[in-house]
């Protein structure tokens, strides 16, 4: 609004020009033209009392359009005193009002070179020269002036911009000659900036620097350039989500806006120390979405580009925490939308997730992605970690062709005293709206289950996990397998179905599998728990398992001793009070109570039990039919063999499920110890 309201100075000039005796002139003016702005409905007014050393002056306009600059204003109204500055000239000062909104105070000074006016609220201050020698160029002074001024102009580049806050300090010179384009250009101090678009796709606050500004306006077009330095704040783009320095951030950048179609910045230069370096070239659609992209990236220290840069897509990986190290240069070509090519080369990286327990060290080689003929690259690292298990050296040969990266060989990798090899690795990039795809097939060999048990803070087992998965699929934050694995462990086998995990990088990660034992060595198991000693062996099933950031949800248990010949079946005393203890159980009669202090162990026909997890309530039972249900509606979970003949029943179906937990814990840790009657 500023600008438009100061290029009525013509018409002003006019007006000051009337007779200073006469007591009242008055002019209407259909149109007034100027190099910037069009008023329409035009009256001017002058009271100038015979004798007295003032006048007023009242203007008003119905209309004031000025296109270039963007700004339209509706009744127009200016009030002021006219004085004689005793040199030839004239100044006026008064309140400028429009549209209602909160008045602005104007002071035009008219001398015979020269004119000058300032335009003010508050703090804030527009100040304008012009000089008769140079008839075609107007100075303006900015002093704490709102950004939000500046939302017209602004509009004409970019339609859904809204500057939200802060103020400008500087100087600007706008050309305006005749039959050609108008042109601003000066430098401006920023500070506290703030934008935003309608959908919050785009946005910054806090923004401070100092820039030079070239501004020009040709028929159909803009042309925009800026070259200086940005000092703290933070912005977002979409997912990127970028987080300034405090100190000085040298940038540059040229750009091209065409009627009806994106901006296109040809030049663009950033420059943030050993951090990021980064220069090339950018084209957006008319919705600002990226169209083509050529960018060259450097970062002598990676320490520093995931909190300032990469904070947002860290954040939807699941790996807000990752701090990493070592250097990275780069280049990323984008055509129509779609990836075209990306150009990596890793030295000696290092990465850490602290919260997921995922690190790399020795990150090394490159990494090619080509949307169009094939290229091949290689990368290695030399040692890894994930949630606490370490993982030896690896090397991923890879081959990238129509925007999909293939490995070119089987990618092996020592882990747990054996081996994981991934076959059939494919990965696909983002693209035509579509996520992260990967695809893979995998083998396990010779997995040590007590290394991994004791690695995540549980007990020794014995045994190795083998196995293979010949089909795996992780798209849409979903992590799906075909086929099953197989676990060697306690002599017998558990296999693994059903296998799924949904946001296994992010927030609340859910996994799904159904598992099937069998034959495992009951003394082995109880063993390894500190449970009390149990023999024989023992199947079932857990049908419908769902972990929610890896604590039970629900599922659907079963287990169940079966007879093996040459495998005794005995149950020691403490392993009954366990059992008790745990499924709110008791001894059939008190003569079995009395008794059971006098042996160490007791001889079994079956043990069984089952839970049926849902809303963190276990519904408990225990052997299948033929006497598996006792009158009391209780459930049998010992049937005893021999004398003494030993009987652990339970009554309490609907056990809460946290309870459950912990007298699970208790009995690991040895806190639950016999008491006997």
């Amino acid at each position: 609004m500023p600008r438009a309201i100061l290029h009525l100075l013509p018409l002003l000039m006019l007006a000051c020009a009337l007779p200073a005796q006469a007591r009242t002139m008055s002019a209407k003016i259909a149109r007034v033209t100027t190099p910037v702005a069009t008023l329409e409905g035009v009256e001017v007014r002058l009271d100038w009392p015979a004798d007295a050393a003032t006048g007023e002056l009242r203007l008003r306009a119905a209309r004031v359009d000025a296109p270039d600059l963007g700004y339209r204003f509706r009744a127009l109204e200016w009030r002021c005193p006219l004085a004689r500055d005793g040199q030839g000239g004239w100044r006026c000062d008064g309140e400028l009002h429009a549209d209602g909104g909160k008045p602005f105070r104007l002071s035009i000074a008219l001398a015979t070179g020269s004119t000058d006016a300032a335009l003010s609220q508050g703090k804030a201050s527009l100040a304008l020269h012009r000089s008769a020698a140079t008839p075609d160029d107007t100075i303006l002074d900015l002093t704490r002036v709102p950004v939000a001024w500046a939302q017209a102009l602004s509009a004409q580049a970019w339609s859904d911009g809204r500057l939200t806050a802060g103020t400008l300090d500087g100087r600007l010179a706008v050309r305006t000659p005749e039959q050609r384009p108008l042109r601003v250009d000066g430098t401006l101090v920023l500070a506290d900036g703030g934008l935003e678009t309608p959908d919050g796709s785009i946005a910054a606050a806090q923004l401070g620097g100092r820039f030079h500004i070239d501004y020009r306006k040709p028929a159909g077009s803009t042309l925009l350039s800026l070259d200086g330095e940005l000092r703290g704040g933070q912005f977002l783009y979409g997912t990127t989500y970028v987080v300034l320095p405090g100190h000085p951030l040298p940038f540059a950048l040229d750009a091209i806006g065409r009627d009806g179609q994106g901006w296109m910045l040809p030049s663009i230069q950033w420059r943030d120390g050993v951090a990021l370096q980064a220069q090339g070239s950018v084209a957006f659609a008319p919705d600002a979405s990226l169209q083509d992209v050529d960018i060259e990236l450097q970062s002598h220290d990676l320490s520093a580009l995931g909190a300032r840069y990469l904070s947002g897509w860290l954040g939807i990986a699941g790996l807000p925490d990752l701090e990493a190290s070592g250097a990275l240069d780069a280049r990323v070509r984008l055509a129509g939308g779609g990836l075209s090519s990306v150009d990596a080369r890793l030295h000696d990286v290092a990465i850490d997730a602290p919260g997921k327990g995922l690190a790399f060290t020795g990150l090394d080689g490159d990494l090619r992605l080509s949307g169009g003929a094939p290229v091949d690259s290689e990368l290695r690292w030399r040692s890894g970690a994930l949630q606490g298990i370490t993982f030896g050296a690896a090397t991923l040969p890879w081959r990238s062709a129509d925007g999909t990266l293939r490995a070119r060989a089987p990618v092996s990798v020592s882990m747990l005293g054996g081996q994981v090899r991934f076959d059939d690795l494919v990965v696909q990039p983002p693209a035509g709206g579509n996520g992260l795809r990967i695809g893979f097939g995998l083998a396990l060999q010779g997995l040590q289950l007590g290394e991994l048990s004791q690695t995540l803070g549980g007990p020794a087992f014995r045994g190795t996990l083998d196995g293979s998965i010949p089909a795996a699929r992780y798209a849409d934050d979903r992590l799906d397998f075909d086929g099953g694995l197989s676990m060697q462990v306690f002599d017998g086998s558990v296999d693994v179905t059903a296998l799924s995990m949904e946001r296994p990088f992010g927030v609340a990660p859910t996994l799904s599998a159904d598992f099937a034992l069998h034959g495992l060595d009951l003394m082995a198991i109880t063993e390894v728990f500190d449970f009390g000693s149990i023999s024989g062996r023992l199947d079932g099933r857990i049908d419908g398992l769902r972990l929610v950031d890896w604590s039970p949800e629900t599922f659907d248990a079963e287990l169940h001793t079966v007879p093996r010949r040459g495998v005794r079946q005995r149950i020691s005393q403490r392993a009954v009070q366990n059992i008790s203890s745990v499924g709110d159980a008791s001894f059939v009669g008190s003569l079995q109570a009395r008794l059971i202090g006098l042996f160490d162990d007791f001889g079994y026909a079956r043990i069984g039990i089952s839970c049926r997890l849902s809303n963190q309530v276990c519904v408990m039972g225990g052997l299948r039919n033929p006497d598996g249900n006792r009158a009391g509606g209780g459930f049998t979970i010992v049937e005893g063999a021999g004398i003494p003949r030993l009987d652990v029943v339970g009554f309490n179906r609907n056990v809460d499920w946290p309870t459950l937990v912990e007298r699970l814990a208790a009995v690991g840790s040895g806190d639950v110890k016999p008491v006997f009657e």
